[in-house]
């Protein structure tokens, strides 16, 4: 197999380490905005080098995988679904939640299959979560936490072209909501704090974040966010049924300080950073991907998956500037 990847900075480096050593994938073509990014990587990882997009899809390549800034999303998506090839886009699918909604239409009439980059997916105690509602074992699901918290916050710059840290961040909480529950968010009200750095404030968003989503067969889901947990990259789900309790995200990687007395646990070093935390998820996300593109499978994280976690961020956004709940029909277009 022979795939194109467009972007190779931090994530887009870390997903062109990881195709390189699939052994489905014969060959990789790459590209960055920056020549000597792509140079870099290229000679690191036994690539081709393309000088463009454009190259990489013209190229002859089976599939590509994007991982270039969030605002070229739709026009690459656009670009490689026009080519007919299979495309993995790192979420979201736009910036823009308008454009968004045009390329998911796009998309599926168009039968080419794309898959959007929720990680959290192909986690093993995070499907194993899914596989326990599904199974019936937990009753009926009432209660959900969902938590991500960053050791310290991106620089300015990202933030400034993120969407904010309900867009960037709360979105993979939101997407597990989804996926294991197997149910729509039809409320949500959000609240949240800009204390940290001065810019947070400046740009309309928020450091820490808490918001409460309310599913359509009534139970509630509590998403938690911060871009300071010094201590390290936390990222954790919990449900809570009539019939049983479980977790995902405990383990003695987990970046928190055990008070219980004569209690040594979590033993190990706490994780640190969201590619150490989900390593193998993201390469279990990659193969799939493969698998789309062979046609063994369809996408397991489909544009309309993406779409719907994009209005619960559209959603909250209007929730935390409003101060009050918002029902997800008041932003759905």
């Amino acid at each position: 197999m022979r795939l194109g990847l467009i972007g190779l900075g931090r994530i887009g480096s870390f997903h062109a380490d990881t195709l390189s050593r699939l052994p489905v994938v014969e060959s990789l073509v790459v590209t960055d905005a920056v020549p000597a990014v792509g140079r870099t990587v290229a000679e690191r990882v036994g690539a081709e080098l393309a000088d463009s997009p454009e190259s990489v899809i013209g190229s002859g390549v089976d599939a590509i995988v994007i991982a270039a800034a969030t605002p070229a999303h739709g026009e690459l998506v656009r670009a490689g679904v026009e080519a007919g090839l299979p495309v993995f886009c790192e979420k979201p699918l736009s910036g823009d939640l308008s454009e968004a909604i045009d390329i998911a239409r796009y998309v599926s009439s168009s039968g080419v299959p794309v898959q959007v980059g929720y990680p959290r997916r192909f986690d093993p105690a995070f499907s194993a979560a899914r596989s326990a509602v599904e199974a019936g074992e937990l009753g009926w699901v009432h209660t959900v936490r969902s938590t991500t918290l960053d050791p310290a916050p991106a620089p300015r710059g990202y933030v400034e072209t993120s969407g904010g840290i309900f867009r960037d961040c709360s979105v993979h909480d939101f997407d597990t909501v989804r996926w294991v529950t197997g149910r729509e968010v039809v409320e949500i009200y959000a609240t949240g704090s800009a204390r940290g750095a001065d810019f947070f404030a400046e740009l309309g968003d928020v450091a820490t974040a808490a918001s409460v989503l309310t599913l359509d067969d009534g139970a509630t889901a509590i998403v938690s966010n911060t871009r300071y947990n010094k201590r390290g990259y936390d990222v954790r789900l919990e449900l809570h049924g009539t019939g049983d309790s479980v977790a995902a995200g405990w383990s003695d990687s987990t970046p928190l300080r055990n008070l219980e007395p004569g209690v040594s646990w979590p033993a190990g070093p706490p994780a640190t950073f969201f590619m150490d935390r989900l390593a193998s998820a993201f390469c279990a996300e990659l193969q799939a991907f493969t698998d789309v593109v062979a046609g063994a499978r369809t996408s397991p994280c489909t544009v309309d998956d993406a779409l719907a976690v994009a209005f619960i961020a559209e959603a909250a956004a209007l929730s935390l500037q409003d101060h009050r709940p918002v029902r997800i029909d008041e932003v759905r277009q």
